[in-house]
C-alpha cells in the first residue's frame, strides 16, 4: 500500500522557503518575452493521446516509453502533456488564432509529465517555460527566438554555449535516412529492440537513442549537413550569418537532432557546464509542417522550451542571489482578547498601506510571540495589553537596535495613524542613508 504522506516517485514539492525563487524566475522569463511581443497562453494539462502521437512522433522515446496515458470514463484515450508545443498549436488552430495577424507569438509556463528514471534535473513531473512563434519561415524568426534565450540568460548571469544544427526538410532528409539505414544495418543485431524497429520506420531517431551500444554504433554515422538541399542549406547559412550580425557566438553540432519528430531545418540547444550530465538547459527548433499536420493551415513555426528545474539548478550552482521575499515590517503582539482585536486592527491598517505585518493567532505567551517575531525577521515589534489600551499608546521597538518609538493607538479606523508613519519614515531614512553612502 502506498504511503499517503510521501509524494509519488519523480515528483517534488516546492516548499514556502523555496517558492520565492520560482516566482522570481517565472516573472523574469515572462518579462523578457514580453519585450519581444510574446503573450501568455494557458492550455490543458491533458489532451487526446492522438495529438501527441501525430506531433511528437510514434517512434520517439516520449511516445513509446514515457507518456502517462489512460482511458477516461468515456472510453477516450487521454495523455498528460509531455511537452507544450502540441497543445499550444491545437489551441491556436481550434480558436482561430492563425489568421491575418501573423506572426503569432505565444509563451507558456506549465507542468509536463514523462515517465523517466528520476535524477537531478530530470523528474516525472517537471516544469517548462516555452515560446512558439508561428507564421513566418524567415531565418530572422529563428534568430529572434535564439536571441531571446541569450538575453534571458545574460540577464540571469547564466553562462551557456549555443549549439546549432540543421536537420533539413522531408525532401533532403529522405536521402539522409537511407544513408543512416545503410550505416546502422551493418550492425543491426547489436541495436536495442526499439532501434531495430526505428531502423526502417524513422532511422533519424537512432541518433537520439540513450543506449550506450546504439550511441557507439552511431559515432561514425553520416551527418545531415552533408545532405541538405539547396533551400535548407541557404536557410541555415542565413541563420548563421544573422547570429554573427547580432554577435551571438555559436558552435555547429551536427549530432543535434532533438527528441521529437516534428523538427525540421534549424535545431538548437543551450548547454551549461555547471550542472553535470543534465547540461542541456534549453532546446528548440523549427517545425514547419506541423500545424498543417494537426489540421490547421500550412504555416511554419519555431519555438523552444527550457526546464525550470534545470535553470534553478544552474543559477544555484553559479551562486546567484535571488531577491528575498518582502520582509515582515512589523509584528503586533497582544495580551488578552481586547488587545488582540486592537492588534488585528492595526495589522490590517499596515497591510492596506502595503506593509507585510503579522499578529498573534495562536494565543501564545508574550515571550513566545517575541520569539516568533524574531523568527519572522520582523523589523519592528509592538506588544499591546490592558495598560496600552487604557493609555492609548504603545511602544514600537526597532528590532535591529532596540530603539523605541511611542505610538498612538487612537487613530481613526480609516486613517493610517502614526504606526504606519513611523515605519514608513524609517524606510525613507534607510533609503536616504543608503543613497548618501553610495
Amino acid at each position: 500500500m502506498a504511503i499517503l504522506t510521501k509524494g509519488p516517485r519523480g515528483t517534488q514539492d516546492v516548499l514556502p522557503e523555496e517558492s520565492y525563487k520560482w516566482k522570481y524566475l517565472e516573472k523574469k522569463v515572462m518579462d523578457v518575452v514580453n519585450l519581444y511581443g510574446f503573450r501568455e497562453i494557458r492550455i490543458p494539462t491533458f489532451e487526446h493521446t492522438e495529438l501527441f502521437n501525430r506531433s511528437v512522433g510514434d517512434t520517439t522515446d516520449v511516445v513509446q516509453k514515457e507518456m502517462y496515458t489512460f482511458t477516461d470514463k468515456g472510453g477516450r484515450s487521454i495523455t498528460l502533456r509531455p511537452e507544450g508545443t502540441a497543445g499550444t498549436l491545437r489551441s491556436a488552430i481550434e480558436h482561430g488564432l492563425l489568421g491575418d495577424a501573423l506572426p503569432l507569438k505565444v509563451a507558456y509556463l506549465l507542468s509536463a509529465f514523462r515517465y523517466e528514471k528520476p535524477q537531478a534535473g530530470r523528474l516525472r513531473e517537471f516544469h517548462q517555460f516555452g515560446v512558439e512563434l508561428l507564421g513566418t519561415p524567415s531565418p530572422a524568426a529563428d534568430v529572434e527566438v535564439i536571441s531571446m534565450v541569450a538575453q534571458l540568460f545574460g540577464e540571469l548571469g547564466i553562462e551557456a554555449r549555443l549549439e546549432i544544427n540543421s536537420i533539413g526538410c522531408p525532401t533532403c532528409r529522405a536521402k539522409y535516412q537511407q544513408a543512416l539505414r545503410e550505416h546502422f544495418s551493418a550492425r543491426k543485431e547489436e541495436l536495442c529492440d526499439s532501434c531495430k524497429d526505428r531502423l526502417e520506420r524513422n532511422p533519424l531517431r537512432l541518433l537520439d537513442c540513450k543506449s550506450p551500444v546504439c550511441q557507439e554504433i552511431g559515432q561514425g554515422a553520416p551527418v545531415m549537413l552533408d545532405f541538405l538541399c539547396e533551400e535548407c542549406a541557404e536557410h541555415f547559412g542565413q541563420v548563421k550569418a544573422r547570429l554573427d550580425e547580432v554577435e551571438i557566438p555559436y558552435v555547429i553540432n551536427p549530432k543535434i537532432v532533438r527528441g521529437l519528430d516534428y523538427y525540421v531545418k534549424t535545431v538548437f540547444e543551450f548547454i551549461s557546464d555547471q550542472i553535470g550530465a543534465q547540461s542541456t538547459i534549453c532546446g528548440g527548433g523549427r517545425y514547419d509542417g506541423l500545424i498543417q499536420q494537426l489540421g490547421g493551415p500550412d504555416l511554419p513555426g519555431i519555438g523552444f522550451a527550457m526546464g525550470l528545474e534545470r535553470i534553478l539548478m544552474t543559477l544555484e550552482a553559479s551562486g546567484f542571489r535571488f531577491p528575498e521575499e518582502k520582509e515582515c515590517s512589523a509584528y503586533i503582539g497582544s495580551i488578552g482578547d481586547k488587545a488582540s482585536a486592537k492588534a488585528a486592527l492595526l495589522t490590517g491598517q499596515l497591510r492596506k498601506e502595503g506593509f507585510r505585518a503579522e499578529c498573534d493567532t495562536m494565543g501564545r505567551s508574550v515571550k513566545a510571540q517575541m520569539k516568533y517575531a524574531n523568527k519572522l525577521g520582523a523589523r519592528f515589534s509592538m506588544i499591546i495589553g490592558d495598560s496600552e489600551l487604557e493609555q492609548g499608546t504603545a511602544k514600537l521597538k526597532k528590532m535591529a537596535d532596540g530603539s523605541v518609538i511611542d505610538i498612538r493607538l487612537d487613530a481613526a479606523r480609516n486613517e493610517p495613524g502614526n504606526l504606519v508613519k513611523a515605519i514608513f519614515d524609517d524606510r525613507l531614512q534607510e533609503v536616504a542613508s543608503a543613497l548618501k553612502t553610495e
